[in-house]
């Protein structure tokens, strides 16, 4: 049996990442391979519960603090009912955001201190990070045009500030900086097909027979 590897997808509001997670699925099906495509906040039915606490306009504040724990709750039980299983089966996981995404939203987006991630991340998933992040950048204007431009109202976070993003964003490109081998920044603004193509390029190595 083949060993499975965990890849994540990371970006600002419409990056394109739900997009090129279900072209990376594809292309690594075709390829033979066993592929779980799964998303955060969420992936069991109890963290998809916690997503569309997260998500949803409520009528009581949700500080920043409670934010995190929940994300971080969702996560521990995505990792140990889903994302965890499907690896020691051998199957890929393609996962729409993970822990970089706390760094940035809840850490430079909302303040929490680095500190409180680092410990709810050595809690949760101190010995396994993904073998590779996609790092999927585009400029925020761009970004929320594409959003807006999608059915429905924006949700918790789409409806955020463009300082809020901009924060987000710097965060995501300073974490690649510190992570160039994990984490590998593509092009998002060009077609679909062109950043597909890039993103699996970034994880050729990776592959069955490459040099990774």
């Amino acid at each position: 049996m083949s060993a499975g590897r965990f890849i994540t997808l990371e970006g600002v509001e419409g990056a394109g990442k739900s997009t090129v997670a279900r072209a990376l699925q594809a292309e690594l099906m075709r390829r033979g391979l066993a592929v779980l495509l799964t998303r955060e906040p969420g992936g069991t039915p109890v963290a998809e519960s916690l997503r569309e606490l997260l998500l949803r306009h409520g009528t009581e504040v949700l500080t920043p603090t409670a934010e995190t724990l929940l994300m971080f709750a969702a996560r521990a039980l995505h990792l140990e009912n889903a994302i965890r299983p499907a690896l020691a089966a051998g199957r890929w996981v393609i996962c729409d955001r993970f822990t970089d995404a706390s760094y940035a939203y809840q850490g430079a987006g909302r303040g929490i201190r680095a500190a409180l991630l680092d410990q709810l991340a050595e809690a949760v998933h101190a010995d396994l990070w993904p073998a590779r992040t996609l790092l999927l950048d585009l400029p925020v204007e761009t970004g929320l045009a594409r959003a807006n431009s999608r059915a429905g109202a924006p949700d918790r976070f789409e409806s955020e500030q463009r300082q809020f993003f901009d924060r987000v964003r710097a965060a995501y490109l300073a974490r690649a900086a510190l992570e160039p081998q994990r984490i590998r920044v593509i092009d998002a603004r060009g077609p679909a097909a062109q950043v597909a193509a890039a993103a699996l390029a970034a994880i050729a190595d990776l592959l069955p027979g490459g040099s990774g």
